[in-house]
C-alpha cells in the first residue's frame, strides 16, 4: 500500500477524472499518482457524490465556517443552527423564571417584616 502525499484540489480532479476514464481501476490511479488506493476510492465517492466540492479538503476547519456543498449539509447546518436557537431562547426563559421567583420571595419577605415591624409598634 502506498503512503498517501499532500494533493491539491486540482490533483484530487485529476487523479479521479484518470480513474473514471480507466473503468474505476483504483489500484492503478493509486500507484500511477503515488496516493493510496482507499483515498483515490473515497475521492471518487464523493466526487460521484457532490461533484467538485466533493475534493474539497475541509480538514481543520469548524463544521459551520465553510459553506455547505449539498442541500443536506445546508439543511443540517439549519437544524444545528435552530437547536442552538431553541437551547440559548430555552437558557434566557429560565433564567427570567428564576427571576421573577426570586422577585416573588422577596416581596414576600418584605411584607412579612413589614407586617410584623406594624405589630410591633402597636
Amino acid at each position: 500500500m502506498t503512503k498517501g502525499r499532500k494533493t491539491t484540489q486540482d490533483e484530487r480532479k485529476e487523479i479521479v477524472d484518470y480513474c473514471l476514464k480507466h473503468d474505476m481501476n483504483y489500484g492503478e490511479a493509486a500507484k500511477t499518482y503515488q496516493v493510496s488506493y482507499h483515498q483515490v476510492y473515497q475521492w471518487v465517492k464523493k466526487y460521484k457524490a457532490m461533484g467538485d466540492a466533493g475534493l474539497e479538503d475541509r480538514r481543520g476547519h469548524r463544521v459551520g465556517s465553510l459553506p455547505s456543498r449539498t442541500e443536506e449539509e445546508e439543511l443540517r447546518d439549519k437544524v444545528a443552527g435552530l437547536e442552538r436557537q431553541v437551547y440559548w431562547l430555552q437558557l434566557e426563559n429560565d433564567f427570567l423564571k428564576k427571576v421573577k421567583e426570586l422577585e416573588r420571595r422577596d416581596a414576600l419577605v418584605q411584607r412579612a417584616s413589614s407586617a410584623s415591624t406594624k405589630q410591633q409598634k402597636h
